[in-house]
């Protein structure tokens, strides 16, 4: 009742947009009117309208989104008719023409805006804004004690930059965490005005860049968090590279061992096998806390180039495939490939997602949050104007992370893999 009266008493027209498959919401679908007026949908496919001269007036809005389709098309484009009233709603169905599923934005401000603005229950704890965050770049995570640690690169806030990473946990699914198809509820540590502080500071001048994260015991036994890094004059190489430890009392990582540098920064999401960790592919290192701190044990692998001008995103094992899944990036599109080792060779690269004329990269696989045995996985990765050809800026979501979702058992996916 509360909120029947709160949307009657609304200025605002709400437009929910939904897969026509999953009936779920939609984030990222534009919705433009007649004098050129956009909208975005949120992490729920809301959009809150406020056009006090269009109310009570049929209008035409244009639906367009990466990777969607709307199925109608009227002489104005494809779209729909929709009468504005104040309080009023509207569900719009749209065509998912990728194998993936867009579900929310991790990062951000305003993730769940529209929602709000709409009198609706958002799924976050801070669903506005948290850690001060407007964008951020780039995530790595980790299971350490019992919760996902994650780690993000440059981050804007509303009057700050912080160039030395920043950090948060999240509880797991099943344990306190929320089921990853409909969100994740980030605690970031923070600062002075409850703004995202910088994870690892180093005294000298440089973007801090966080590779990858990685776990091991130290000669007491106790479980460690470490972290890859470079420090360097914005894309130029590396200046400095290196093992940080983290300062479990201080919440902030500590430069711990230096390594030889390579000639670029490249994102690393880590996992084991064997008894190894593997930075990348073709990287690896015993598991072993004085192993990591020798340079010379760490080992360069022979690894199957990738196809001609994508880029290796992660690997990642899947147990409902029984391989290792590789995902590739090339500006705005990724795509699947499978092996049975991790250096491969890889089968067949599919197309999963695609983003036109916007990028989306560093993606990566988030395994702990795989469901249905490893039949259903999750990915996200940096949308960003960055290194393309857009035009234009997205509101909100612009250097931001997004969440996808992709079924392993889908006929198409399984047809390539044969």
């Amino acid at each position: 009742m509360a909120l029947a009266r709160l949307a009657a008493a609304s200025p605002y027209f709400g437009v929910q947009v939904v897969d026509d498959q999953t009936g779920r919401g939609v984030p990222l679908v534009e919705l433009k009117l007649q004098n050129d007026v956009k909208y975005f949908t949120d992490s729920n496919g809301w959009a809150a309208l406020n056009e006090p001269s269009l109310m009570g007036r049929e209008v035409f809005v244009e639906v367009t989104s990466d990777g969607y389709e709307y199925p109608d098309k009227l002489v104005f484009g494809r779209g729909l008719l929709l009468r504005l009233s104040p309080g009023g709603r509207a569900t719009v169905k749209i065509r998912r023409k990728m194998l993936a599923e867009r579900l929310y934005r991790v990062t951000g401000e305003g993730i769940y805006r529209d929602t709000v603005l709409l009198g609706q229950k958002a799924p976050i704890r801070a669903p506005l804004l948290n850690g001060q965050v407007l964008g951020q770049d780039t995530a790595t995570t980790a299971l350490y004690q019992g919760k996902l640690f994650w780690i993000w690169g440059d981050t804007i806030g509303p009057d700050f930059w912080n160039f030395s990473v920043s950090g948060a946990t999240s509880e797991l699914p099943g344990r306190g965490g929320l089921d990853p198809g409909t969100g994740v509820d980030l605690h970031y540590f923070v600062e002075g005005k409850g703004r995202s502080k910088g994870m690892l500071r180093l005294p000298r001048p440089g973007l801090v860049w966080i590779e990858g994260l990685i776990t091991v015991k130290d000669p007491a036994g106790r479980e460690r968090l470490l972290a890859t890094y470079t420090r360097q004059d914005g894309l130029k190489p590396p200046d400095e590279c290196g093992v940080a430890l983290f300062d479990d009392a201080k919440a902030q990582f500590e430069s711990w061992v230096q390594m030889p540098c390579r000639k670029s920064h490249y994102s690393a999401h880590p996992f084991r096998h064997d008894g190894y960790w593997y930075l990348y592919p073709w990287l690896r290192v015993k598991e072993d806390w004085a192993a990591i701190q020798d340079p010379a044990q760490w080992e360069e692998r022979k690894v199957q180039p990738p196809p001609k001008a994508t880029r290796i995103s992660c690997v990642v094992w899947n147990e409902y495939r029984r391989r290792w899944i590789m995902l590739l990036e090339k500006t705005g599109v990724v795509s699947y490939a499978e092996a049975t080792a991790p250096e491969g060779p890889y089968g067949p690269a599919v197309e999963i997602l695609r983003h036109e004329h916007y990028n989306f990269y560093n993606v990566v696989a988030h395994p702990y949050f795989d469901q249905e045995g490893g039949k259903v996985i999750y990915l996200e990765g940096t949308y960003t104007d960055s290194f393309s050809d857009a035009k234009q800026k997205t509101p909100r979501y612009n250097y931001n992370q997004v969440m996808y979702r992709l079924r392993l058992d889908d006929p198409r996916l399984q047809e390539a893999q044969r």
